[in-house]
C-alpha cells in the first residue's frame, strides 16, 4: 500500500508529456507547402526565368521573319532621334511643321546619297586592289610568323583561316536586313518604306508616342514618358556622336596615311569612316587593314608606324572626344559592348551589329530613369559604401 502510495504521489515532472494532436493537412495545404521552401522558391524562379526566354525567343523570331519592316523602323526612329533637335528649332523659329519636316527629310536623304557616292567612289574601282594588298599583307605576316622560334603548325593557320571564311560567307553571318539587299525588290521597298516611315516620324513622333501612352494612368503614365524621352535622346547623342568621331578618325588617319605615303589612303579613310559605326571591333579592323597595306607596299617599319598611327588616334578618341560628344548617354561597359557586338552579328549580321550597341545603350538609358528622372530600378542603384 505505501509503495502505492509513492507512485500515485509521483511530482508530474516524471510522468509523460505527450503533444497534443495537430489537425492533418489538407492537400491543398500540402501542394502550397511544396511551393514555399527552398525547392519550391527555385522551381517557380526556373519557370520564370523559362517564360521569359520563350517570350523573348518568340520576339526574335518575329523579328527576324519581319526584318523588311523592323529594320527600316529602327533606323527611321535613330535618324528622327539625330535630327530631333534641328526639327525642334525650326519649330520654334515658326517654321510649319510639314515645312520643317520635309526641310530635315530632304537634308537626311542628301546626307546619306553622299555617303552612298563617297562609299561606291572610294572603294568600288579599288577594291580588288584593295583586298589584294590586304592579302598580300597576311601572307608575309605568316612568312614572318614561320621564322619565329615558336613552333607553329600551318594546318592549324589554315584550319582557322577555312573557318573564318566559311564564316563570312556563311548565311549565318549575312542573314538578318543584308539578305535582302541582293534582291531589288526587297531593297526599294525598304528604302520606300524608310522615307515614309521618317516622315511621319519627324512629322508626327510626339503626337504617335502620345498616342501609345494613353493606355497608361500614373505613375506608369510618368515612366512611360521618361522612357521615351530617354531614348530619343541616347539614340541621338549615340548617331551624332558617332558620326562625328567617325570623321575625325577618318581624316586623322588619312592624314597620317598620306604623310607616310601608304597607297589607297582615301578608300582606307572611307573604311574608317564605316567601321567607326562598330564599336571597338571596327576600329581594331579598320588598323589592321590599313596596316597590312602598308606591310605590302613600304615594308615593316612603315606598318608600324601606321599601326601607332591608329592607336593615336583611337586614344584621342576614346579619351576625348567620346567622354564631350557623347557623353553619358553611350557610357557602356566593353565587355557589354563586345557581348551586344556578338549577339547582334549572330542575330543580324552586319546591320546587328551596328544596331547592338544603341539597341543596349537605350534599354540601360531606360532602366537609368525607371522610377525618376536621375533614380535607376532598385536593383540597379549604387550600393552606399
Amino acid at each position: 500500500m505505501g509503495l502505492l502510495r509513492r507512485r500515485r504521489s509521483a511530482p508530474p515532472t516524471a510522468r509523460a508529456i505527450t503533444a497534443p494532436d495537430l489537425p492533418p493537412l489538407s492537400p491543398r495545404s500540402r501542394l502550397a507547402a511544396l511551393w514555399t521552401d527552398g525547392f519550391g522558391s527555385l522551381a517557380t524562379r526556373a519557370l520564370q526565368i523559362i517564360v521569359v526566354v520563350a517570350l523573348l525567343a518568340g520576339a526574335i523570331w518575329g523579328i527576324r521573319s519581319l526584318t523588311v519592316v523592323v529594320i527600316p523602323l529602327l533606323l527611321a526612329l535613330i535618324l528622327a532621334s539625330a535630327f530631333a533637335p534641328v526639327m525642334g528649332a525650326m519649330r520654334r523659329r515658326g517654321v510649319p511643321d510639314v515645312a520643317a519636316t520635309l526641310i530635315t527629310l530632304f537634308t537626311i536623304l542628301v546626307l546619306l546619297s553622299l555617303v552612298g557616292w563617297l562609299i561606291v567612289w572610294a572603294v568600288r574601282d579599288q577594291f580588288d586592289e584593295l583586298s589584294t594588298q590586304a592579302q598580300s599583307g597576311f601572307e608575309h605576316f605568316l612568312e614572318w610568323i614561320a621564322t619565329l622560334p615558336i613552333a607553329i603548325d600551318a594546318a592549324q593557320i589554315d584550319d582557322w583561316l577555312t573557318a573564318a571564311r566559311g564564316f563570312v560567307t556563311s548565311a549565318q553571318f549575312g542573314s538578318g536586313a543584308l539578305a535582302g539587299v541582293s534582291a531589288v525588290a526587297t531593297f526599294l521597298t525598304s528604302l520606300v518604306l524608310l522615307v515614309v516611315v521618317l516622315f511621319f516620324f519627324l512629322k508626327d513622333g510626339a503626337r504617335m508616342w502620345s498616342f501609345l501612352l494613353r493606355p497608361f494612368e500614373g505613375a506608369h503614365y510618368a515612366r512611360a514618358r521618361r522612357i521615351g524621352t530617354k531614348t530619343v535622346s541616347v539614340l541621338g547623342s549615340y548617331v551624332r556622336g558617332t558620326a562625328a568621331v567617325a570623321a575625325v578618325d577618318a581624316v586623322g588617319i588619312l592624314i597620317g596615311l598620306l604623310i607616310l605615303q601608304v597607297p589607297l589612303a582615301i578608300p582606307l579613310a572611307v573604311l574608317v569612316f564605316l567601321l567607326a559605326f562598330i564599336p571597338i571591333v571596327g576600329a581594331t579592323l579598320a588598323g589592321i587593314l590599313a596596316a597590312l597595306v602598308a606591310l605590302v607596299a613600304n615594308g615593316w617599319v612603315n606598318a608600324l608606324l601606321v599601326v601607332g598611327v591608329v592607336v593615336l588616334v583611337n586614344q584621342l578618341e576614346g579619351s576625348f572626344l567620346q567622354p564631350v560628344l557623347m557623353g553619358r548617354s553611350m557610357r557602356l561597359h566593353a565587355f557589354v559592348v563586345l557581348i551586344a557586338l556578338t549577339v547582334g552579328t549572330v542575330l543580324g549580321g552586319v546591320i546587328g551589329a551596328v544596331l547592338a550597341v544603341p539597341i543596349t545603350a537605350v534599354v540601360w538609358g531606360a532602366v537609368q530613369v525607371w522610377d525618376g528622372p536621375q533614380l535607376p530600378a532598385r536593383w540597379a542603384r549604387a550600393k552606399a559604401r
